[in-house]
């Protein structure tokens, strides 16, 4: 089933939909606003496209396709990596399963397979939510709602966390979109963002090791545009530098000028970025990978920049990615 015969993508919105007939991406809700047009799709809350004037911000998928990895999807109640998938809250130790075999992590959180459900929806603004039921690696409820709203600074999600069980859970987000800068791929496009830091990690697994700063290792220092190149990239940034409204912002620009930003609040302190290389025959580093996280990788074990949920309490976090033309 491609994009152009899915006329009726938005339509497939009712509870009562025959479930034989829904893309394999899920439900889909298209917004729009001016010259920008977004599709998301309901598994993992998934941003399946994004177009400014028709140019994509973000690496597509197919309608009728399982989502490429984590292509655009949410990711709660962690972003990234928990080692070993097991790690130790209030004094209890937990064992989470381990969704990246490879190299035996728990990876990207419990709700980027999720089917979520529509709670709201105008023409240029949609809000899905999930809840996470306990289990024995993550034993509490907590909802997780995301609004994605298009204005003319772009496309703003915002994810809000819920803990409506009776003890108090680990949490953090983050989004996972690949964003796209223009003609050409990864290595013709250039690159900033201003982190003094970053997190060094074990070549094969990607566990982290610790923080240096990019003034160590010029290929990971960005605070200056500057061509990507082959470098390889997977790993997670801080010490960025903000506003005076305690946002940042990542910009990745082609050749011929046009350009993606993606901006975020003081609340998410961490980056990571990937250069999205692949074995062969997978196209490989046709999109940036650029998450803000609310935490570092194993935030679940080490506890740095962990949320702790008390029974009750919210948890919001934001970003907006925009189109830029030189």
């Amino acid at each position: 089933m491609t994009d152009a015969a899915v006329t009726t993508d938005t339509d497939l919105t009712g509870t009562g939909a025959d479930a034989s007939v829904l893309p394999l991406s899920g439900l889909q809700y298209t917004i729009s606003h001016g010259d920008y047009s977004a599709t998301i799709a309901s598994i993992g809350a998934s941003l399946r496209r994004f177009t400014w004037q028709g140019r994509d911000l973000v690496v597509p998928f197919d309608v009728d396709e399982v989502r490429p990895g984590y292509r655009g999807a949410v990711l709660a109640p962690w972003p990234n990596r928990v080692v070993d998938g097991s790690y130790t809250f209030d004094g209890v130790a937990y064992q989470l399963p381990l969704t990246e075999p490879s190299r035996s992590h728990a990876l990207h959180g419990l709700v980027c397979w999720a089917d979520w459900s529509l709670e709201a929806r105008t023409t240029d603004a949609v809000t899905l939510r999930t809840t996470i039921v306990p289990s024995d690696g993550y034993p509490h409820r907590v909802t997780v709602g995301v609004t994605y709203r298009l204005d003319d600074d772009g496309l703003t999600s915002r994810v809000t966390a819920d803990n409506l069980g009776a003890t108090t859970a680990p949490y953090g987000t983050g989004p996972h979109p690949y964003l796209v800068a223009g003609p050409g791929s990864v290595d013709d496009w250039t690159l900033q963002f201003p982190a003094d830091s970053y997190l060094t990690v074990t070549p094969e697994r990607l566990s982290p090791v610790a923080v240096a700063s990019v003034d160590s290792t010029p290929e990971f220092d960005f605070r200056a545009p500057r061509l990507i190149g082959d470098t390889f990239i997977d790993h997670a940034f801080t010490a960025i530098a903000r506003d005076a409204d305690g946002e940042a912002s990542v910009t990745v620009t082609s050749p011929v000028g046009t350009g993606v930003r993606m901006s975020f609040g003081a609340e998410l302190p961490w980056l990571q970025v990937h250069t999205a290389d692949r074995p062969a025959p997978e196209p490989s580093r046709i999109g940036l990978a650029v998450e803000p996280m609310t935490c570092p990788p194993d935030a679940f074990s080490t506890g740095e920049d962990l949320v702790r949920l008390a029974p009750g309490a919210s948890h919001s976090a934001s970003w907006t990615i925009a189109a830029t033309e030189a």
